[in-house]
């Protein structure tokens, strides 16, 4: 499935996800405003109600107020709608600082939010309030309940900070919501980083099979050419030149062989398959020989410089070697016209200390930081479009992995335009080290 399939798979999933829980969301807190109105409604038609018995108690003996006639029992109005005109006609009108008081007891036996205002209005003007005005997060009132039985005079409360009311109804809703939120973000950008990494992946098995076919297309034109000169006999009786033809067919499979070999070792050492045959081996000749080897072949001046203080090192004589010949080919390379490489080794109390260091391109401080890395070329793909350098980017790979295998560590440091040094400890034989890994 092609990448942009999948983010669109993917963001239209957790769209939905993300819809369907605010629909929730949006309905659950609907649901708890709608029981919180009518509850604490229900409470304001109670507090009207002892409001409104407490004044006629207080009416002299004996006088008539009105109350619900055969008419208004079909209509659902509140008992005390059809007593308020007959209160106010003996002089006895609502009194809100009761209705205050009462709601407010109310309210706290129910564990509601005391701190309230309430209004009377007429015709949509209020006449009347008491209490501060609200402003909170989330807006509570209560129904307009009527003391008319038009509906001209009405009275309403109006919660000044429900916050807490609404969070102890919802504060589990919104801890869920919270944590899926959190989640579905979470999934996005793993989501993501899965996508990048696949392109990744991509990019680099493409990068890879263009490196390798580019890298092997020389050699084996060079070695089909020289087939064909040997075939047809213009070679014959010239015995120099067949030679010639012979040499350069021969080190070019050579190199076809290094590479497959590379490749095979890298993958052994990554299963822990590939064993390495540890002894006290000779530097001097190795180096000399990796030396004459590059001089020999280098079509570029190149120019050795040996110190070698440390006479051996414990570790594999083929895999040391092809150590070294990956840094000194790397060296020259990513340089200049004229070459100059420096190869020290010394010893430390724990350590055989080699050094491979060049007058080269360098390398920069971010791609110091994946130059190991298998495939990764880093600046040197940069440069091998420049100057014509190829390669799989398996070398450094293969460098630190049998470093790594040898139980020791490599370094590099490198100024852009000045140099590339690389440093290499391999522990000295102690008498618990093994002979294989």
């Amino acid at each position: 499935m092609k990448t942009y399939y999948i983010r669109f798979i993917t963001i239209l999933g957790l769209s939905i996800v993300l819809l369907v829980q605010l629909v929730w969301l949006v309905n659950s807190y609907n649901f708890v405003k709608d029981e919180l109105r009518i509850k604490s409604t229900n409470m304001l038609e109670q507090a009207i109600m002892e409001e409104t018995f407490s004044r006629l108690q207080n009416l002299p003996v004996g006088t008539k107020v009105q109350s619900r006639t055969e008419e208004d029992k079909n209509r659902n109005l509140p008992e005390f709608v059809y007593m308020q005109e007959s209160l106010e006609q003996l002089k006895s009108p609502i009194i809100l600082d009761s209705i205050n008081h009462i709601y407010k007891q109310l309210l706290l036996k129910n564990n509601y939010p005391s701190e309230c205002m309430i209004s009377i209005s007429k015709n949509d003007t209020i006449i009347q309030y008491i209490g501060n005005k609200p402003s909170s997060l989330f807006s509570l009132q209560t129904d307009k309940v009527p003391l008319r039985k038009d509906y001209s005079i009405v009275i309403q409360a109006q919660f000044v900070n429900p916050n807490n009311l609404f969070f102890g109804k919802m504060g589990i809703l919104l801890v869920s919501t919270t944590l899926l939120l959190i989640f579905v973000v979470f999934c996005i950008i793993y989501q993501v980083r899965i996508i990048s990494k696949i392109n990744k992946i991509s990019q680099i098995r493409e990068d890879f099979s263009y490196a390798m076919v580019h890298d092997m297309k020389t050699p084996l034109s060079t070695i089909m050419m020289v087939q064909d000169m040997l075939k047809s006999g213009r070679l014959e009786g010239k015995p120099e030149i067949k030679n010639k033809y012979m040499n350069i067919a021969e080190s070019e499979t050579e190199h076809l062989f290094t590479l497959t070999n590379k490749i095979l070792t890298i993958s052994k050492l990554e299963n822990h398959k590939l064993e390495m045959n540890k002894t006290e081996v000779e530097l001097t000749p190795i180096i000399e020989k990796l030396t004459e080897k590059f001089k020999a072949k280098s079509q570029k001046a190149v120019n050795f410089i040996t110190d070698i203080k440390a006479e051996t090192a414990y570790a594999d004589a083929e895999y040391l070697g092809e150590v070294l010949s990956n840094l000194i080919d790397n060296a020259i390379k990513y340089s200049k016209e004229s070459v100059e490489i420096n190869i020290t080794a010394e010893e430390s109390e724990r350590y055989t200390i080699l050094k491979v260091r060049d007058n080269g391109l360098g390398i920069s401080e971010a791609d110091q930081r994946i130059i190991f890395q298998k495939y990764e070329r880093a600046a040197a793909a940069k440069r091998s479009r420049k100057n014509g350098a190829s390669g799989f980017g398996l070398g450094l790979n293969f460098v630190d992995q049998v470093i790594k295998a040898h139980e020791g560590r490599i370094f590099v440091n490198s100024t852009e335009g000045e140099f590339t040094e690389f440093t290499i400890y391999l522990p000295l034989e102690t008498p618990n080290n093994g002979h294989n890994r």
